[in-house]
């Protein structure tokens, strides 16, 4: 997986690198056919922001967050990313099955 973490008007610290690749990797279990991972982190006035970009195969998944604290905002941010890649996941996985539940048995 190729993840890449940016910061406009923010200084990415390597506590903030570790704690959002930590959180990533709750998702990355969930669903391995991630191909990479972009990160944007932000400052605008009060409000921090984190956006994230997962590249699967066949779509994009964006999901973004505001917060007044940083952590706070990965934290939401991991969460509807979850989410996504569970429903994502669960779509891709339920089409398979489609083609099975139709056959009518035979007597």
């Amino acid at each position: 997986m190729n993840l890449n973490i940016t910061g406009h008007h923010v200084d990415v610290t390597d506590a903030i690198r570790n704690y959002t690749t930590e959180k990533l990797d709750r998702v990355v279990r969930h669903f391995d056919n991630v191909t990479s991972v972009s990160v944007i982190l932000s400052v605008d006035k009060l409000n921090q922001k984190a956006e994230a970009t997962v590249h699967v195969r066949g779509k994009d998944i964006h999901v973004e967050s505001i917060d007044a604290d940083l952590y706070a905002a990965i934290d939401t941010l991991i969460d509807k990313l979850d989410r996504q890649v569970q429903k994502y996941k669960q779509k891709s996985t339920d089409h398979h099955h489609d083609s099975h539940k139709f056959e009518i048995p035979e007597h």
